[in-house]
């Protein structure tokens, strides 16, 4: 019989909250030894504020490219050669100069200016989401419906992926972020996954489309490894949907259960931007980020860290360290936040952030005018949260109005 897995302490959550045993490490000493996910080596929780965006600002000491978290106590699940072609193009894996290379040839695609050209669009790709809600009929799963149908047209319009295929690459997601399934299933995943991905690239370079994909090709092919082009293109079609879909259904069961707050999204535009930023630091899908490795001894909290440790950062429990911000238990749309790690911090900090906030800013207004009486369709202790899932949310939000 196989044994239940453990969920790691950085992923526990009682709903929104992190558990106490989170919040008394942060409390206390601020950094903890952890078992590893997957049986390989421990790592040093660092729960704190102040130390998790020290270790975020310093790729020198903690680094992203020499991580030994796919060690597992069955051994190399990958040939050194598959490991860096799967690595190849994926940001963050890299530490600079060879990370800032990547970015570099992104970032332009996901500037504020950017991003504003792209708004039209993206109001109605929400529209139509609204309008295929009101056609269902009362009730309706509005993560289904709503929270992912959204971030996913957007993110394969802009890479220049199929929408058609979103059924098919969205199941292939869950099966990956899902920490419940045996390491080999997700390996397996894995390489689906990048066979898909090398087939969009390949009809890409076939004939390049004005998507981002396509500017890729026509304006950096020669800078680019046909493998560099995959791990690009799978990165941002991951991160691209499934964390921006999750922080909207999230993010909705968080108002519905703040009526107050709610009421002020839905009816005063200034508030908008603050509640974004509010409801990024309180809920914080993101657990943890990638696990970086100590490239040298260093000091945390007052704790020495040999070379070559796994450290894992605890993202939701240094947004709710009360050194960073008062009463951070209460959400309070009012104060918008400013300096939140939800996004990450320091060289690796999300490149996606203004097409998600964007997205956000669009989507919740929209949604709670449209449906001024929107309600839980089932009773709130009922709603279903994604525990063993590398990214928090819901699998579904039965919805009424």
């Amino acid at each position: 019989m196989t044994e239940a897995p453990v969920l790691p302490l950085h992923m526990q959550r009682d709903q929104f909250d992190p558990v106490d045993e989170l919040g008394r490490t942060r409390d206390s000493g601020g950094i903890t030894m952890v078992p590893s996910l997957f049986g390989g080596p421990p790592a040093y929780l660092v729960t704190r504020y102040e130390d998790v965006r020290a270790v975020l600002s310093d790729a020198e000491h903690f680094s992203n490219a020499r991580t030994r978290s796919f060690e597992t106590e069955d051994g190399p699940q990958f040939t050194e050669d598959e490991l860096e072609q799967m690595r190849a193009g994926q940001m963050l894996a890299f530490d600079p100069p060879e990370h800032t290379r990547l970015r570099r040839m992104l970032t332009p695609e996901f500037t504020v200016r950017r991003m504003r050209r792209l708004e039209p669009r993206i109001v109605e790709i929400v529209e139509s989401a609204l309008d295929d809600m009101e056609r269902a009929g009362k009730p309706v799963d509005l993560v289904s419906t709503f929270a992912l149908p959204i971030p996913s047209l957007v993110i394969c319009e802009l890479l220049g992926v199929p929408y058609a295929d979103r059924g098919e690459f969205q199941q292939r997601t869950g099966r990956l972020l899902d920490v419940s399934l045996p390491m080999k299933e997700r390996i397996a995943v894995s390489r689906e996954n990048r066979k898909y991905m090398a087939r969009l690239v390949e009809g890409a370079k076939a004939a390049p489309g004005e998507d981002m994909l396509g500017m890729l090709i026509r304006e950096h092919g020669d800078d680019l490894s046909n493998d560099e082009l995959i791990g690009v293109a799978s990165l941002l079609l991951i991160a691209g949907h499934e964390t921006t879909s999750n922080m909207l259904g999230l993010g909705t069961l968080a108002l519905l259960r703040h009526p107050d707050q709610l009421k002020r999204v839905r009816d005063e535009p200034d508030m908008v931007s603050p509640a974004v930023e509010e409801l990024l630091r309180w809920i914080s899908i993101v657990h943890s980020g990638v696990p970086r490795t100590t490239t040298t001894e260093v000091e945390i909290a007052g704790q020495t860290i040999p070379a070559g440790e796994l450290v894992v950062l605890a993202l939701p429990a240094a947004n709710r360290d009360p050194s960073f911000i008062e009463d951070p238990e209460r959400l309070d749309i009012g104060r918008g936040a400013p300096g939140h790690v939800a996004f990450g911090h320091g060289v690796h900090h999300c490149l996606g952030a203004p097409l998600a906030r964007m997205e956000m800013h669009i989507a919740f207004p929209a949604l709670l005018r449209r449906f001024p009486d929107l309600a839980l369709a089932v009773p709130d202790d009922q709603v279903d949260f994604h525990t063993f899932n590398a990214i928090y949310g819901l699998r579904s939000l039965p919805v009424t109005w």
